[in-house]
């Protein structure tokens, strides 16, 4: 299986408001870089939608090393609060409904795809796949401004 890392970050401009995200993945040393963003949204769906069009510029099943700077991304994942929500029909506690559904339930199925492991790297502490992937997202907002 092909050994790939991919690094995501996603910003916003406010929030809500016009959000970018960027992604690096690497394979053998190469490199590819995706980004795109969205007029109004949030900075967990831009972190979100991040991972999401990271695992899908796979085009077969791999074994990854993901790295964000969300805790709200790593943590629902590692610590299995996003199944959790799924399994309670989207759903954090009984009254409050878990945001962002539509994204986790695209996350929550291409890791049925591949093998990821994710990794969390502080943010805007120097760490260069990370400080790329954030000027990508950036880079994104200002077509919207």
């Amino acid at each position: 299986m092909k050994e790939v890392e991919i690094f995501t970050d996603g910003a916003c401009s406010g929030n809500p408001g016009p959000g970018g995200y960027g992604v690096v993945l690497r394979y053998k040393g190469r490199e590819k870089e995706l980004c795109g963003g969205e007029a109004q949204t949030t900075n967990n769906r831009m972190e979100l939608t991040a991972v999401i069009e990271g695992l899908s510029a796979l085009n077969e099943k791999c074994s990854v090393t993901l790295y964000s700077d969300s805790k709200y991304v790593v943590d629902a994942i590692t610590k299995g609060w996003a199944k959790k929500w799924r399994s309670n029909g989207w759903m954090r506690t009984k009254t409050e409904p878990a945001l962002n559904s539509d994204l986790w339930e695209k996350v929550l199925n291409l890791l049925q795809e591949h093998d990821v492991k994710f990794v969390w790297v502080k943010g805007h502490a120097g760490h260069p796949e990370n400080e790329r992937c954030d000027a990508l997202a950036v880079s994104q907002i200002q077509k919207y401004k």
